[in-house]
């Protein structure tokens, strides 16, 4: 028997037409923001509307993906771009057109939170356009590569564990939220905390059965793990990965994203069947997750954890 989703992952960049050619002249967008925000939210909105039409039931925007990846460079201009993950015009409008299409949506925005201060975070909304919760990004990365630089801590903070999840949250974790849908059971790590140990082990042991994973990645040791890491995850912790990343480059900044999204379950890449050059589709089996490991392996079973942090 089988339990098959069709999810999407968008592909894309920011969307605004008028962005400056010069890092000098980024001052222009001051004032601006909101027209910057509207482009991308409707760019969006209509590859939700493409998914719906190719038989997709969830799909998954990209990291922060109402603006060109920011962070690259300090500047306290892009902080008018955090809203509020409830009543945030992004959020409105993603509602509106989960509604009108029947179809659920992960959307990964810039949070201004009531506490004054702001994140990383990825609100998921069901085919009814009902918020079900948000997952707040928990690892924030800051460094350079061989091919650029980010300063996230200068933009946003690590989770605070409130996720203000309703009653669709599964998990007993306050960090990690997993979301019971009408399609699947659906958990959020977004972009750097997918190098973290203990982040699918924890979603995928609090229920979840697929991981969306946005993401703005770069650089030659990301580009390299990037289709490694997921098939590991999926099959230690017997969950579907659903990992997207920007592509193409974003003026002024430049900074080439070597998207590559792709789904991956317990026993391998699923297939690519979208008909659009900015949306990746797969079709995930969940029934799969409850079949014996084709390896004869029981690792639930099998693990010993009590051992692993014996200092001897």
């Amino acid at each position: 028997m089988t339990r098959i989703v069709r999810v999407a992952l968008t592909q894309t960049r920011n969307a605004y037409p008028h962005m400056p050619s010069r890092m000098e002249d980024l001052h222009q967008l001051k004032g601006r923001l909101e027209d910057v925000r509207k482009a991308n939210v409707d760019h969006h909105v209509e590859l939700m509307a493409e998914a719906k039409r190719q038989g997709v039931q969830i799909i998954c925007f990209g990291e922060l993906f109402p603006a060109p990846y920011f962070a690259l460079q300090r500047d306290p201009m892009w902080f008018a771009l955090a809203e509020d993950a409830e009543t945030g015009p992004t959020i409105s409008e993603v509602s509106r057109a989960a509604r009108e299409l029947s179809i659920s949506v992960i959307a990964p925005i810039y949070e201004q939170g009531k506490n004054g201060r702001r994140y990383n975070t990825a609100v998921v909304i069901d085919d009814e356009g009902k918020l079900l919760g948000r997952y707040k990004k928990t690892h924030i990365p800051w460094g350079a590569n061989d091919h650029g630089s980010f300063d996230e801590l200068f933009y946003y903070d690590a989770s605070d564990g409130d996720n203000r999840s309703s009653t669709a949250n599964i998990s007993s974790n306050r960090y990690f939220p997993v979301f019971r849908t009408r399609h699947a059971n659906i958990g959020v790590a977004i972009c750097y905390d997918r190098h973290f140990e203990g982040v699918m082990y924890t979603l995928a042991g609090q229920g979840a059965e697929i991981v969306f994973s946005p993401a703005v990645t770069f650089g030659s040791k990301s580009e390299r793990m990037w289709p490694l890491e997921f098939p590991v995850d999926a099959a230690r912790h017997n969950v579907f990965i659903a990992g997207s990343n920007r592509a193409g480059s974003e003026p002024p900044w430049n900074q080439p994203y070597f998207g590559r999204s792709y789904v991956v379950g317990p026993n391998g890449p699923c297939e690519d069947v979208s008909r659009h050059e900015r949306i990746v589709i797969a079709d995930v089996d969940l029934a799969m997750l409850d079949h014996p490991d084709p390896s004869g392996w029981n690792l639930p079973r099998d693990t010993k954890p009590e051992i692993y942090d014996d200092p001897g």
